[in-house]
């Protein structure tokens, strides 16, 4: 397996030269005018847009980034429409900007990129960078139109049905530079718009390994799980982590552990259903009918996922459909927990097939069960050397640090394409 071939690297090694700035919380008014803080020479500006900060892989993103960036010495802004999660914002003293972004009413859009041409003026942005598909159209027009640099994060292999819905789809192929969150998904771009490969920079998403270690996580913390998923002493654990949707494959690991013919395990679904109550039914269903009423348990979200994990004697990804990342098993790994992937998209990039992790066909109940029986099977030092070789492969690869280091030097690049074009000398003490 090879890591990233195209991961970012600045022209002059991402050294954005940024001091301390300043910037304060902006009003709930959508259409309310913003201050502009005032901008320190060399400091940029960088507005990152979305639909809403809910939960996800982009809005997680985009909080790291812009805490990362202010740490830095740079100024963030954020615009979404808002959600729970702008409270981490405030945290960081980063600036949310809320508009209706999560609109895909064109009306709606068109005034969006009016909003964000006045802010990119007022705050003097130096970059927008785009995470999601409708706030992407609005800033693309906002940022040409401003004259400021425009790049995108491509979370997802979007899919589509006819040329408009790839026209749609596009936009997030249409930046100054395109993230890529893996190979997977660099693949997908190329396959599906006319791109410069030359723009792309593959930057796979990071997890906080401050959290997902094992030494982080007290006993009190398992045990209270443990407690409140009222799991029987002696028996083993597999954990199929995720929300419950038909393509995470949560059926075909209830197949499997039919054909494991074990009543001495727990398996442990940890997701919301998130309204979705016929598939749980099916799901529960479907378990009783194969007599693993008593085995298979759906548990719903879980806010402390490290100590979830350290529950489990062996995590699965059971995903029919290829994922774009799959934090799911890069944080189990982190966590020293024996895996079982489905054999695409890029969680092939986050193990090592035969060394961190089993590598199953999709779909595929028999090889599930057989890879489940190998992974309960091993002894103490052999998940001890498991644990090892997963560990050490996630905190070289797939941290949060190196995401958002990876991300302001691409920021680097753009500014210093920008000051080339306008023939402005470089940052102090850059190359």
């Amino acid at each position: 397996m090879s890591g990233a071939k195209n991961t970012t690297t600045a022209g002059h090694d991402g050294n954005l030269d940024l001091g301390a700035d300043s910037s304060r919380n902006l009003g709930p008014d959508r259409d309310a005018p913003v201050s502009a803080p005032a901008k320190a020479p060399g400091r940029p500006v960088v507005l990152q847009v979305l639909p809403a900060l809910v939960t996800g892989g982009a809005e997680r993103g985009a909080i790291d980034v812009a805490a990362a960036l202010r740490n830095a010495g740079g100024t963030p802004l954020v615009a979404s429409a808002g959600g729970p999660m702008a409270r981490e914002l405030e945290r960081w003293r980063v600036p949310h900007i809320t508009l209706p972004l999560d609109s895909k009413n064109p009306l709606v859009m068109w005034r969006n990129v009016n909003r964000l041409s006045r802010i990119i003026r007022e705050h003097g942005v130096d970059i927008v960078h785009a995470r999601s598909r409708a706030p992407a159209w609005s800033a693309l027009a906002a940022a040409r139109r401003t004259g400021v640099p425009f790049m995108t994060t491509f979370h997802a292999p979007y899919n589509f049905k006819g040329e408009s819905k790839r026209f749609y789809n596009s936009v997030m192929a249409r930046g100054d530079r395109v993230i890529a969150i893996s190979e997977f998904i660099r693949d997908h771009i190329l396959a599906s718009y006319q791109i410069d490969p030359d723009t792309i920079r593959v930057i796979h998403r990071g997890i906080d390994t401050n959290s997902f270690s094992p030494d982080k996580v007290s006993p009190e913390r398992v045990i209270q799980l443990a407690r409140a998923w009222r799991l029987p002493d002696g028996h083993q654990v597999i954990m199929l982590p995720g929300r419950l949707t038909r393509w995470k494959g949560q059926t075909v690991l209830i197949d499997a552990l039919a054909k494991l013919g074990r009543q001495d395990v727990c398996c442990l679904m940890v997701g919301s259903d998130q309204g979705r109550t016929g598939y749980s039914q099916e799901l529960e269903a479907q378990a009783k009918r194969l007599g693993l009423g008593s085995v298979v348990r759906l548990v719903d979200h879980c806010d402390d996922m490290a100590a979830a994990y350290m529950l489990a004697d062996v995590v699965v990804s059971a995903s029919s459909d290829p994922e774009a990342f799959g934090r799911v098993i890069v944080e189990a790994q982190a966590m020293g927990r024996p895996v079982i992937v489905t054999n695409h998209g890029a969680v092939r990039e986050t193990v090592v097939a035969g060394e961190t992790a089993w590598v199953v066909p999709p779909n595929d109940p028999d090889a599930l069960a057989d890879a489940l029986g190998d992974a309960l099977s091993l002894d103490a030092g052999q998940r001890e050397i498991l644990g090892e070789r997963a560990m050490a492969y996630v905190n070289s690869r797939f941290t949060r640090d190196r995401m958002c280091r990876d991300t302001l030097a691409v920021y680097g690049e753009l500014l210093a394409e920008r000051q080339a074009s306008r023939g402005e000398p470089g940052p102090a003490g850059g190359e």
